[in-house]
């Protein structure tokens, strides 16, 4: 089932995402023992996870990172979604460094980068983080893509709408195994994709990111405002 959280602005949002993932990490944990969490880069879950750093109680030891995507750049390059993600999350808190798992994007056969990082990642994800941006693309799976076809491997090399193009990529299989499904989205840019996702045809080729539609979706009321009928939790 879809839920919606349309809040005033970002700072609103990060706070009611950064609830929700601590609740999502914690409740995998108590269930299984563990948590295999896949983040995702860009601007609007970075705040989110500064805000997650800083929450008490939250076993960390006991969590398993991994990524939804990564750009062929190097992990210390300002385009890396890893190095965004050790600068406001992971180097704040105790994750044992062999529990993180790296998008290893930059090596020369991408092909055998996403190989390697599909036997990395487990049967299911505890819980993905995704974000949409304005054509409607999550994680690096973009409209039109063949990406979106694919059934059987779960990691795949492509090439991106935006520079840094040359990505590696979760695939569809991946975000309908996820066990939890969160989604930010924040901004105007963002309405239309938004609302394509949630209320449109469920058309993943034409607006990847409703391949998240079942998941928990926390918006601003800019990224909000072409929406007609989802049900609204705060």
């Amino acid at each position: 089932m879809t839920r919606v959280t349309i809040v005033s602005g970002p700072a609103a949002l990060t706070a009611s995402a950064a609830e929700c993932l601590a609740g999502a990490i914690s409740a995998a944990i108590l269930e299984l023992g563990a948590c295999a969490l896949a983040l995702a880069g860009g601007r609007t879950p970075e705040p989110v996870y500064r805000m997650l750093a800083a929450m008490p109680n939250l076993d960390w030891p006991r969590v398993e990172v991994f990524f939804g995507d990564e750009r062929a750049v190097p992990p210390d390059d300002p385009e890396s979604n890893y190095g965004m993600v050790r600068a406001s999350l992971l180097s704040r808190v105790p994750v044992p460094e062999d529990r993180v798992h790296r998008m290893e994007a930059e090596r020369p056969d991408r092909d055998a980068a996403a190989r390697a990082y599909d036997r990395v990642l487990p049967p299911a994800l505890d819980v993905l983080v995704l974000g949409v941006g304005p054509d409607g693309h999550t994680a690096s799976l973009f409209p039109g893509s063949a990406a979106l076809d694919e059934r059987r491997r779960r990691v795949l090399p492509v090439t991106g709408a935006k520079p840094p193009a040359a990505r590696l990529t979760i695939t569809p299989p991946v975000i309908e195994a996820a066990r939890r499904v969160i989604v930010l989205a924040t901004g105007a840019d963002k309405a239309v994709a938004v609302a394509r996702a949630l209320e449109g045809p469920l058309s993943p080729k034409d607006t990847p990111a409703a391949l998240a539609r079942r998941g928990d979706w926390f918006l601003d009321r800019a990224a909000a405002a072409r929406l007609t009928g989802c049900e609204v939790r705060a």
